[in-house]
């Protein structure tokens, strides 16, 4: 097919005359920049795009609905993650605070499907197809997060640096960098390289509010031994990484008012706050300037130090030739090449080095910086690494689903150490995280562990397609390996306890209804709009999606519900729910809303209604103008 697609290119040129041949080649010219690039003209694209509208199908049967569940929290959604990613945009846009995924590889070993073929070692468009499929899935993705969201991918070190181009192109300023875990203990499996590559990466990008939750400092350094009003301090470097011809202006003497005594310079690293006597009329400084902090009594001076005044220059000379000076480290402060050494002729010169009071309570953060090495639980305590968490290898994800099934039902199983701490790192205790190439499930696995160590209440969509081919026709991994997988976890397997639905211990199963945009009014069920509703108006999905009239959610004073059918039981049912609910307004999803409308106004109920086929085309069927769409708040969006 790609073949095909370049001679009919190639076809076209032959049609085209010199002006428009050199119109092309101008056009070609003016739109190269530096970066990726990929043949993406060249290759069959994803022809789905916008081209109908994507419904979900709760089935009943595949769920997990304990015992008193009303709503489910937490979703998978079996199906090309391209079409669960165009439902996601039209339900979850702005909602989705934490994305993981561990997109295929590339590897060349058949490890992934673009447009149901198996992509090869050997196919010539094979980095192209790969880079198109993920940059379709990854641009879509990215209207999912929050304005303090951030994605994590997963990727080897044989296509980090494509897959880096490509984020930089769909996230463009939002790179924050990259983590590196060990993914095996080394192997010698492949004689012919130099590197055992037994490393991974991932890529972290996130919009401007996000953050690393980081790693509690500790403060054992800070003390109070002055009984100092402001509390707990620690002494603190005074100087900066600049030689004095790089900051020549923070090249001065310090003095110590009380004693009198005088400080030279550090010549190879300058003070850190300017001095009142270097400042211009009106200049003006971010930090207090020395003599502030002195005044205030931030500048430590030291007490029982060596102290000498040399009384010529020749003396002073003497004394830098035999070493006789102030050092830092051991290097000296006084030296024959530098300026200005007459001023220290005549003065008591302090041997020891001024420090800086650091209070506590003046810290800009409580948490230290996550570190980009992660530690390999293998080599844990043989050396120093603060502020990295520790990840097993993927021979633990390999055991941990083996586990559950007794036997290896999927082999390239992340480690849920590895996930859980970055979960740790990237969450809040209530976010929405999605994982669009779920596999066997460790991230929602992760997840609930995460919330069960915590008390979080963070909950998951997962997107997860069957894998099935001509050769396994009845293979389904999202129900028979990531569903089931979680399915057992919550219910407890092997003697262990399951988890509660306040962990996320329960989920939706959907699948996934493709429909023309045309057809949507004549094909889609209430079912479909009931879940589709829920999905967007409270992120969650409700248990009985073929209710009469199904409750949406509560938002102020509006109780808003989706009602198929408008009898006069249905009316009247409306009414009684909004005494039941306690609340004064309604907000209808209904087939004929002006109809709706004017027989609740008849009883005296005040009441917005809206289109069940409009609210079905939001957000799905770009460039179509859609009416009398409810927003959350039951106003008109």
């Amino acid at each position: 097919m790609a073949l095909a697609t370049a001679n009919s290119l190639l076809e076209q040129f032959q049609n085209l005359n010199a002006p428009q041949l050199r119109r092309l080649l101008v056009e070609h010219l003016t739109k190269q920049k530096l970066g990726l690039y990929w043949e993406s003209n060249a290759i069959e694209r994803d022809s789905a795009l916008n081209a109908n509208v994507v419904l979900p199908r709760l089935m009943p049967d595949f769920s997990h609905t304990p015992a008193g569940t009303s709503q489910h929290r937490n979703l998978i959604i079996e199906g090309d993650n391209f079409d669960s990613l165009r439902l996601l945009r039209a339900t979850h846009a702005g909602k989705v605070r934490v994305i993981y995924i561990d997109p295929p590889y590339n590897t060349g070993n058949k490890d992934w499907v673009y447009n149901d073929k198996f992509v090869g070692a050997n196919d010539r468009w094979r980095h192209s197809q790969w880079l198109e499929f993920l940059h379709q899935r990854l641009t879509l993705a990215r209207e999912l997060l929050t304005s303090d969201g951030v994605i994590l991918v997963s990727i080897n070190d044989e296509n980090r640096d494509r897959l880096g181009l490509l984020m930089d192109e769909v996230f463009p300023g939002r790179r924050l960098g990259s983590i590196t875990w060990r993914t095996r203990q080394g192997s010698n499996a492949d004689q012919s390289c130099f590197l055992s590559v037994d490393h991974e990466h991932v890529l972290v990008y996130g919009n401007s509010g996000f953050s690393f939750n980081g790693f509690d400092k500790s403060y054992e350094m800070y003390s109070n031994l002055d009984n100092d009003p402001r509390g707990d301090w620690r002494t603190s470097d005074l100087t900066l990484g600049f030689s004095y011809k790089e900051r020549p202006n923070l090249y001065y003497p310090l003095q110590d008012a009380t004693s009198g005594i005088w400080y030279p310079p550090n010549p190879d690293r300058i003070w850190v706050y300017a001095s009142e006597a270097r400042l211009k009329a009106g200049q003006t400084v971010q930090a207090k300037t020395m003599e502030e902090f002195a005044r205030i009594g931030q500048i430590l001076y030291p007490k029982d130090q060596k102290v000498v005044t040399w009384k010529t220059m020749d003396e002073l000379l003497i004394a830098i030739d035999a070493g006789d000076v102030p050092r830092s480290g051991k290097s000296p402060i006084l030296r024959r090449d530098l300026p200005n050494l007459e001023f220290w002729v005549g003065k008591p010169v302090g041997f020891g080095r001024p420090a800086f009071k650091r209070y506590k309570a003046d810290l800009r953060n409580q948490t230290q910086p996550l570190s980009s090495w992660i530690v390999p639980s293998f080599e844990e305590g043989t050396y120093e690494a603060e502020n990295s968490f520790v990840s097993a290898t993927n021979q633990e994800g390999a055991r941990q689903v083996a586990a559950v099934f007794g036997d290896r039902a999927f082999n390239y199983a992340k480690p849920s150490s590895l996930i859980k701490g970055l979960l740790s790192q990237a969450t809040k205790p209530n976010d929405i995280v999605l994982d669009f190439f779920a596999g066997s499930g460790t991230t929602a696995y992760s997840l609930l562990e995460l919330n069960a160590e915590d008390g979080g209440q963070r909950r998951f969509i997962l997107c997860s397609s069957t894998e099935a081919t001509s050769k396994e026709p009845d293979k389904n991994l999202c129900r028979d390996v990531c569903a089931e997988r979680l399915r057992r976890v919550m219910a407890g397997y092997g003697g262990k306890q399951g988890y509660t639905s306040e962990q996320g211990g329960e989920f939706a199963y959907l699948q996934l209804d493709k429909i023309e945009a045309a057809d949507v009014a004549f094909e889609a069920t209430p079912e479909h709009a009931a879940v589709l509703l829920s999905m967007r108006e409270a992120a969650s999905v409700p248990v009985d999606a073929a209710a009469a009239i199904q409750i949406i959610g509560k938002y102020g004073d509006w109780l808003t519900v989706l009602c198929p059918q408008a009898t006069t039981d249905t009316l009247e049912a409306l009414a009684a729910l909004l005494a039941e609910h306690g609340m004064a307004r309604l907000a209808v999803f209904c087939p004929r809303p002006k109809a709706l409308a004017a027989l609740l106004a008849e009883r005296g109920i005040e009441a917005n209604t809206y289109s069940i086929t409009d609210a079905l085309l939001k957000g799905q069927v770009i460039g179509k103008t859609t009416r009398n769409t409810a927003g959350i708040d039951g106003t008109a969006a």
